[in-house]
């Protein structure tokens, strides 16, 4: 099963455990993917979210504040 394809909740707990991964994150609302950035940033886990060029600065931000290092964004 790809990561894309498992739900926000399961990819959070994922994260809150402190599993790093790759994500291609352009299908997922910019709110799911401030609860997994955040649930990043407690454990320190590392992830990357591609497909995000059509996002706008604000959604960006507020992705990048949630994770709080935590995660790479790519276009």
């Amino acid at each position: 099963m790809s990561f894309e394809s498992r739900t926000t909740a399961d990819l959070v707990r994922i994260a809150a455990a402190g599993g790093g991964f790759r994500l291609n994150a352009g299908s997922r609302t910019t709110a799911d993917l401030v609860r997994i950035a955040a649930a990043a940033s407690s454990t320190g886990a590392n992830l990357t979210f591609a497909g995000l060029a059509a996002r706008t600065t604000a959604d960006l931000v507020r992705i990048g504040a949630a994770g709080k290092g935590a995660v790479v964004l790519e276009d």
